[in-house]
């Protein structure tokens, strides 16, 4: 892992594996941070987060990594595995509050980049639409067809 910095000390070993995994996944593809996060829905310096365990990635980020490196099946599930549980080791920094009991897992970013988000549901549109104004538009026109041919004829 040539240009990587040292990872931090006291850093649970689930927390080092998984990064150590996401490093080798991103040196792999032959991509630059700036290159990964124009390819991915997260910036240079998100990456620079995850991949310095400063911070860690969302269950989208290590997909979108995954999918970028050509990884599918066994393979990505393999670092979503590796994500759940380091997620569940990281540790919390210290000026955020320790959670509730049973309400310690880690909140998933919901952001979805835009080619992954679902369609979003049409709802029908009232009757007043573009329709019945077309079909006016015609009938004007064909009754003033008429007129002309009547009148002219």
């Amino acid at each position: 892992m040539g240009g990587w910095q040292p990872l931090p000390e006291g850093l649970p070993a689930e927390v080092r594996h998984f990064v150590e995994q996401l490093r080798l996944l991103k040196d792999d593809t032959g991509l630059s941070l700036v290159a990964l996060g124009a390819r991915t829905a997260y910036s240079k310096s998100s990456w620079q987060r995850y991949l310095n365990a400063v911070q860690p990635p969302p269950r989208q980020a290590v997909a979108a990594l995954c999918r970028v490196a050509g990884l599918t099946g066994a393979d990505a599930e393999r670092h979503t595995v590796r994500w759940e549980l380091a997620v569940q080791a990281w540790p919390r920094p210290a000026n955020e509050p320790e959670p509730p009991p049973g309400t310690g897992e880690y909140e998933d970013d919901p952001t979805l980049p835009w080619w992954d988000s679902p369609e979003p549901e049409r709802t029908p549109r009232p009757h007043g639409g573009l329709l019945p104004a077309a079909v006016l538009l015609l009938l004007v026109l064909l009754l003033v067809a008429v007129v002309g041919v009547v009148a002219l004829g």
